[in-house]
């Protein structure tokens, strides 16, 4: 699924795109891919209209259109954007198009169906219970202590929770726990003081390195010219089962936590931690 850096990336590479690009109509190949108004209202309501601002809150794409109503993209798990010739054959995953006055269509390819697409009055309606952005400065040590206080949950599953911060998903809890040296499984009320600074100057440091390599390729991620992230070639633990650690050598461990393949080292990230508090 792409997180924050893969969704940005996108974006910042969509926009040039579409700016100010009129919309003379939309063809839904798959009309569940529309959450909301259904179908036809829809189509109708984004015939002649332009996105005139682009932005992102947590894994969504917001696009506000001329008459000040907002589209808003989620690509869940297998979601793609790319504008094209009209002219050039469908793919056999693309859901929605949106046929541009100018010759070209910018499509929404999803393989699995899980993406949806909406079109509101106020970005709110979807988008009103995220948490803070992780590289705001609403981010900090002091936020993370009150939410995480007196909570028994592991604290991978608290950092996957979108109303707690908004965009990190598996890649970055786990890079981000293995710089902090936490151990997916701690019980959030656990950490003291100085792990929680210690973690968000972890997730802040991996998104931005994430960012400037472009984002994480895998499998389904691409730009919306078919390129791809490098952050792949950087990730310390995700994916990297029984490979060595990075920094100790001990075998890379695979467990399941809330459902999500978690990735640690367990040498470096132990399920105990300090005696006193920080």
């Amino acid at each position: 699924m792409p997180e924050l850096p893969e969704v940005q990336t996108i974006l910042d590479a969509l926009a040039p795109l579409i700016l100010d690009r009129e919309i003379h109509s939309v063809t839904a190949l798959w009309p569940p891919v529309i959450d909301r108004p259904e179908r036809m209202l829809f189509a109708a309501w984004m015939q002649g209209r332009r996105v005139v601002e682009v932005n992102r809150r947590g894994k969504y794409m917001l696009f506000r259109l001329d008459d000040d109503r907002w589209m808003i993209m989620h690509l869940r798990m297998t979601g793609k954007v790319r504008v094209v010739d009209a002219s050039q054959p469908l793919r056999p995953h693309d859901r929605l198009l949106f046929h541009l006055l100018d010759g070209r269509d910018w499509r929404f390819e999803d393989q699995r169906k899980f993406g949806r697409v909406y079109l509101v009055e106020s970005p709110d309606e979807v988008i009103g219970k995220l948490g803070p952005e992780p590289l705001s400065n609403a981010f900090d040590a002091d936020y993370l202590m009150r939410k995480l206080a007196r909570r028994t949950a592991p604290i991978k599953s608290l950092l996957l929770d979108q109303r707690m911060v908004a965009g990190i998903g598996n890649i970055y809890a786990d890079e981000s726990l293995f710089r902090a040296r936490i151990h997916p499984l701690r019980a959030c009320g656990s950490l003291t003081r100085t792990e929680i600074e210690g973690l968000v100057g972890a997730v802040k440091a991996v998104l931005v390195q994430a960012l400037a390599e472009m984002g994480t390729t895998l499998q389904d991620y691409r730009r919306p010219d078919g390129s791809i992230g490098s952050f792949q070639n950087s990730l310390q633990v995700f994916r990297r089962t029984g490979e060595p650690c990075p920094t100790c050598g001990a075998p890379i461990q695979r467990i399941v936590v809330g459902g999500r393949s978690t990735h640690f080292c367990p040498r470096e990230q132990l399920l105990t931690g300090p005696t006193h508090p920080g």
